[in-house]
């Protein structure tokens, strides 16, 4: 069990909308620094800084050194697994949502298939719905990648409808 200042720092870590990005990319392919920052269009000073914070908690590992097409060694970077298995501070949650809107920005409509629903649930049967959704996300995490698959995104959100209980307390007086 990971002790407090190294899950504060994988939180910390996890934090940035741009190292969830790097993580995702570098899920099921090794990326060189390069390809990061290309790929996100940063810089790549900004882009290694960002890798390094994640090297150093352990969310990615470094791969086999390679030549570059210049004859530069270039490391490539894969992610561990370790961010779907970590303790996160709370307050996490809302970086999931900027990384998802990040991610989305400028994708066709067709390519991006949403289910959304209104449901009126007890403490008991949202921990129960919950726990089943979270049974079936950690069942596909734990599987490898398909090798003729396309790498794919999924968000689960689950919140209090704020407008219903403005409604209900103003039934109430």
């Amino acid at each position: 069990m990971p002790n407090d200042d190294v899950i504060q720092a994988r939180g910390r870590a996890l934090s940035s909308p741009v190292r969830l990005r790097i993580l995702r990319l570098c899920l099921h392919a090794e990326r060189t620094n390069k390809e990061i920052a290309e790929a996100l269009e940063l810089n790549p000073a900004t882009a290694l800084h960002h890798v390094r914070t994640l090297l150093g908690t352990g969310f990615l590992a470094a791969g086999t050194p390679r030549t570059g097409n210049r004859g530069a060694k270039e490391i490539p970077y894969r992610a561990t697994g370790l961010s779907w298995k970590a303790s996160l501070p709370e307050g996490t949650n809302m970086v999931f949502v900027e990384t998802f809107l990040q991610e989305i920005e400028g994708l066709p409509p067709s390519d991006i298939e949403v289910v959304r629903m209104g449901l009126c649930l007890n403490e008991e049967n949202r921990r129960i719905l919950m726990d089943k959704l979270r049974a079936v996300f950690d069942d596909y995490a734990l599987r490898g990648p398909d090798p003729d698959g396309t790498p794919t995104s999924l968000m689960l959100a689950h919140h209090r409808d704020r407008t219903s209980e403005k409604l209900s307390g103003d039934l109430a007086s």
